[in-house]
């Protein structure tokens, strides 16, 4: 059957026309929107059937005025179902970064640029099954949700999302089914672990670290290892499980570099990726001037909102198949 239906490109083309992402705004055309009656639908048509049916057996006038008005009434149900998606435009808005095991937020804005509004259309992920219902007045538009798992590292399309409504009667269903151009970046799960134990040498690769100052108090950050008990904020400690330590204007940066080497070698790749995203964190938070070195990218030192996002995209977007030599990808 498969194979016969390849003979014929414009049916394969038809059956296709929603495998790849819609990119800018997406129109409902009349073509996009179907229409089928519902469980509620199929017991309304046998009840005009049967009524329809008496009336004709016992000649009753009244019960062809209700039969025929009755149909009437689910007529105009039908157009205005179709009406309610017809003439949509979805627009793909931003999502922002997620780590793995967290929900990427898909923002869809579904804009209804018509006199009348559109009433409890319901927008769901095929795949998730997340969904939300929402309307959308007349000459405005309304954000859709959709908490989508995002389960492993690397860009994460939304896929393919449905439209549907039942308004007004609930006799008919009317749906679209749209792939929007829309992805989310999903960093590494972090894995919580101390950072690197700092060296004075700076070939080590692994940290290096200037005099700390003893000037005036400027705040509290996470205690490292390599701090000195004299500067541990034990009264806050006390009031909490975190440790801190104290800091002050005149302590110098260190700078801290985050190498895939100092992992364990035993580790695979996806473990390794999140002990690095874990300290990546954890540098931040301790206010650190960190680097990142993983086989062939390396970011120079650091600090602050982008330079966290840089190291924390380069790690999700890390291929370990492309990083390899041709010798290597051939011993493979």
């Amino acid at each position: 059957m498969s194979r016969s239906l390849l003979q014929y490109p414009r049916l394969t083309a038809w059956f296709r026309s929603n495998a790849q992402p819609e990119p800018g705004a997406i129109v409902l055309r009349q073509r996009r929107v179907y229409i089928l009656p519902t469980r509620l639908g199929l017991i309304f048509a046998a009840t005009l059937l049967v009524l329809l049916l008496g009336s004709i057996n016992y000649v009753l006038s009244l019960g062809f005025v209700l039969t025929f008005v009755l149909s009437g009434m689910a007529v105009a149900g039908m157009v205005h179902t179709v009406r309610n998606l017809m003439s949509l435009s979805i627009q793909a808005g931003r999502v922002e970064p997620v780590f793995a095991g967290e929900a990427a937020q898909f923002r869809l804005f579904l804009e209804n640029g018509d006199p009348f509004d559109r009433v409890a259309i319901l927008v769901r992920h095929d795949v998730s099954g997340a969904q939300t219902v929402l309307d959308v007045p007349a000459g405005t538009s309304s954000a859709a949700v959709l908490p989508v798992p995002a389960e492993r590292r690397g860009w994460l399309p939304i896929g393919r999302v449905m439209l549907e409504t039942r308004f007004p009667l609930g006799l008919f269903r009317a749906w679209s089914n749209l792939r929007p151009d829309l992805r989310a970046l999903v960093y590494p799960r972090p894995e919580a672990s101390t950072l690197p134990q700092p060296s004075p040498e700076a070939s080590s690769g692994s940290a290096r670290l200037t005099a700390q100052g003893t000037d005036d108090f400027s705040g509290l950050r996470a205690y490292q290892f390599s701090d000195s008990p004299r500067h541990v904020a034990w009264k806050a400690v006390a009031r909490s499980e975190d440790m801190l330590t104290k800091q002050f204007s005149g302590q110098s940066s260190a700078e801290l570099w985050l190498d895939w080497a100092l992992l364990p070698p035993d580790a695979d790749n996806e473990r390794r990726l999140s002990r690095l995203a874990g300290w990546v964190l954890a540098a931040e938070r301790a206010g650190v001037r960190y680097g990142l070195r993983i086989p062939g990218r390396t970011l120079a030192p650091d600090r602050g909102d982008v330079h966290l996002a840089a190291c924390l995209t380069t790690l999700a977007l890390y291929d370990a198949a492309a990083e390899r030599s041709p010798a290597e990808a051939a011993t493979a």
